[in-house]
């Protein structure tokens, strides 16, 4: 089964709704350029109301690797994503520091990228369009021969995401900017995304 990752998270609000559609994750940006950006104090107390079934990944670009593993030690995130420019060398400082799971992010353009994805040390990898919550498709004629588990981002919508599952069987479906409405996460969207990728939660 194709697991689910609502990210960009920032409201009280949203982890209601997500409490009640049981994605297996959700995510916190904690890059400071990005709209969705949310302190690790806000982070905190979001995570404090989060259904324990349902795991927070945290969004870096370029932080410091002390920074990630610690929002990780404290509980506040389970998993960290790097979505930046962080290479082997800083995973290999992250690990020194932390053994929960790391998600790297590709921008992926060629299948040159796909093949240099694939070759990341982290637990899992995440193949996007751009620099994350752009809402820009992937070109998924790229993906047909990876091999890894992978999550799938870039474009993805409750109108698409039925056939991105059919077609690719990605380990997890990634969706910020296509479940929201005027730059807000809409409850409507995120419940009609779950419901996509063949899911039932109670209304």
């Amino acid at each position: 089964m194709t697991r689910i990752k609502l990210c960009g998270l920032s409201r009280p609000a949203e982890i209601e709704t997500v409490n009640r559609l049981k994605p297996e994750y959700i995510g916190f940006v904690f890059a400071p350029k990005s709209r969705r950006y949310v302190t690790p104090e806000q982070a905190a107390g979001l995570k404090a109301s989060l259904s324990p079934d349902i795991q927070a990944v945290g969004v870096f670009v370029n932080e410091p690797p002390e920074n990630v593993a610690r929002l990780l030690r404290n509980g506040v995130i389970d998993l960290a994503q790097l979505h930046g420019a962080e290479d082997d060398a800083y995973l290999r400082q992250l690990r020194a520091l932390t053994d929960r799971p790391v998600i790297q992010a590709f921008r992926v353009e060629s299948l040159a990228d796909v093949e240099h994805a694939q070759r990341s040390p982290a637990d899992y990898i995440l193949l996007d369009s751009g620099s994350g919550g752009s809402g820009t498709l992937l070109d998924w004629g790229l993906l047909r021969n990876v091999t890894r588990p992978y999550f799938l981002a870039g474009g993805l919508t409750p109108q698409n995401a039925a056939r991105a599952i059919r077609l690719l069987h990605p380990y997890a479906l990634d969706v910020s900017s296509g479940i929201e409405s005027n730059a807000r996460k809409d409850p409507v969207k995120m419940a009609a995304f779950v419901r996509a990728c063949g899911r039932t939660f109670r209304d």
